[in-house]
């Protein structure tokens, strides 16, 4: 790149009819004259991703068991027991925080006993009470991760994205008196705006690649996909010609990044195609784009995930991978029986450990795309030094609903304001509030001195020894 001299903005896209694709990063986007060093510090991108109905480890049996933190604090922590086993590889980028509470869900009133699985979900990024209303009248906080769209929205595209593997689309009331609103979404703009959360893997694609905006109509844009063509196909003009201009490492990168949009592509079409041919579905009801395969479908929104942030067209997502009260089964797993079912496991030892193995399929799914964003190169780093995931619960035993020792775990560098590599026990009674307050820190609310219910902040940069 420095031999031609070309210089890029990070804003720059390829365009076409009807279709506008933005660019990975690229040496070319570098500052003139002076390469990485001479930048400020890359973009920071956050996943917050919530599973539901707590953990195996969360139960007593599972706790002397360590099926969910492992036994040893500090940095020579053992994965193997627990549920996060599939993250070995990612050991020196996890930073474990065991022995959290979440009380604001738990309930304040009498009416609200029996409620939990129904204000849980608000809860988990607000870290605030949720009114108790079945109406319109909702009511909790502004979540961590729209906190944080809000100072970043005017840099990308999106401000963020809120992603669902479940339909999470129920209007209305749901049961204890609590609006379907608080089980539904995970993102809250404001204390009584609950923002929608997309589970069609098409519309997400087309909402990153801009097939959404342009100069084609809606029937247009059907049209092409029925031709079953890729939207490169309307992009070779400007590619070929960006391609020209690029050194050699830049060429090979950008080649690699529309490969893996059109792989992307390519999955999309062939689950609509599939879901189209009128065979029995086990999702009768879900969108043509979306997988009746649990696993594809988590994978296929990781996969949209890291094309967002290879392409800075957002540096926010949430990430809900399940219901409130599903009985989805996850025979993947090794066990096939219903998840909120098995959740509620009446501290029996085998069934506590059939949950066990429920966890640990949902947190292999991270594993991949940990991988995914680690393999990515991102100005001076990958991805994966850029990026902070966190993921958790807001439920600790699910089968006393109670809200104690819940699980939770962040990953990625974050920038370099993380060091990884360590397991924290929390001391008894600490907030889930006082973590996430230290998380908004490190995102640059230094001035931020409470968030939810939090009564201080929690130090994620101890030393290891």
């Amino acid at each position: 790149m420095f031999v031609t001299g070309m210089h890029l903005s990070r804003r720059a896209v390829l365009r076409g009819i009807g279709v506008t694709l933005a660019l990975p990063w690229l040496d070319a986007m570098a500052p003139a004259g002076g390469g990485l060093r001479a930048q400020t510090a890359p973009p920071l991108r956050l996943v917050c991703i919530e599973n539901v109905h707590g953990a195996a480890g969360s139960s007593a049996f599972g706790a002397e068991r360590h099926l969910w933190a492992p036994g040893r604090t500090g940095s020579t922590f053992d994965l193997r027991p627990t549920s996060l086993r599939s993250l070995e590889a990612f050991k020196d980028v996890l930073t474990i925080v065991s022995g959290l509470d979440v009380p604001s869900a738990e309930p304040f009133t009498a009416r609200e006993i029996g409620g939990d699985h129904f204000r849980s979900s608000a809860v988990f990024l607000t870290q605030a009470h949720p009114k108790q209303t079945p109406g319109p009248d909702v009511e909790v906080g502004t979540s961590l991760d729209q906190l944080y769209a809000r100072r970043v929205r005017r840099e990308t595209p999106i401000p963020s994205l809120q992603l669902s593997i479940e339909d999470v689309n129920q209007a209305g009331g749901c049961q204890y008196d609590y609006s379907c609103a608080y089980v539904d979404t995970i993102s809250w703009s404001s204390p009584t705006t609950p923002l929608p959360m997309i589970r069609d893997p098409r519309v997400v694609f087309d909402e990153i690649a801009g097939v959404v905006g342009g100069d084609l109509t809606a029937a247009e844009r059907a049209e092409r996909r029925a031709e079953d063509r890729s939207i490169l196909d309307w992009l070779t003009t400007s590619s070929a010609a960006l391609r020209r201009r690029l050194g050699a490492g830049d060429r090979a990168r950008l080649d690699d990044y529309l490969t893996n949009v059109r792989e992307i592509e390519r999955r999309l079409q062939v689950v609509e195609a599939w879901n189209r041919t009128g065979e029995p579905r086990e999702l009768p009801s879900a969108p043509d784009g979306v997988p009746d395969s649990f696993e594809e479908h988590v994978r296929l929104m990781f996969a949209l995930q890291t094309l967002a942030f290879s392409a800075d067209v957002t540096r926010v997502v949430t990430f809900k991978l399940g219901r409130d009260g599903s009985n989805r089964a996850y025979p993947a797993s090794g066990f096939g029986g219903p998840f909120h079912n098995t959740s509620h496991h009446g501290a029996r030892p085998e069934r506590i450990l059939d949950l066990a193995k429920i966890n640990a399929h949902h947190v292999a799914q991270v594993a991949p795309f940990l991988g995914a964003l680690q393999a990515t190169a991102d100005a001076d780093g990958t991805l994966l030094d850029h990026t902070l995931v966190l993921y958790g619960s807001p439920m600790g035993d699910p089968n006393l609903h109670n809200h104690r020792n819940v699980p939770f775990f962040l990953a990625g560098h974050a920038n370099g304001a993380l060091g990884g590599g360590v397991h924290l026990a929390a001391a008894r009674g600490t907030s889930l509030a006082n973590v996430l307050l230290s998380i908004l820190h490190l995102l640059g609310f230094d001035d931020l001195e409470t968030f939810g219910d939090s009564d201080g902040t929690f130090d994620l940069n101890p030393s290891k020894a």
